[in-house]
């Protein structure tokens, strides 16, 4: 599986990295980053309640 972010449309809650910090970070800007991809199989759930629970919906893991 792989996690992408629409930085575009990022408002840099942070919720992502806190939810799954195997995966996304913040950037120097603020902004949300995927780190690590392919997501490593014991941090799928944890990336898909990060993309479930974006309030803006920017992420996708697929």
């Amino acid at each position: 599986m792989n996690a992408t972010i629409d930085r575009d449309g990022c408002i840099g809650c942070g919720l992502c990295a806190d939810t799954c910090p195997e995966v996304f970070r913040m950037d120097d800007e603020g902004l949300a980053e995927v780190y690590t991809n392919p997501i490593p199989e014991d941090a799928t759930e944890a990336a898909q309640m990060a993309a479930d629970n974006c309030p803006v919906g920017v992420i996708t893991v697929e």
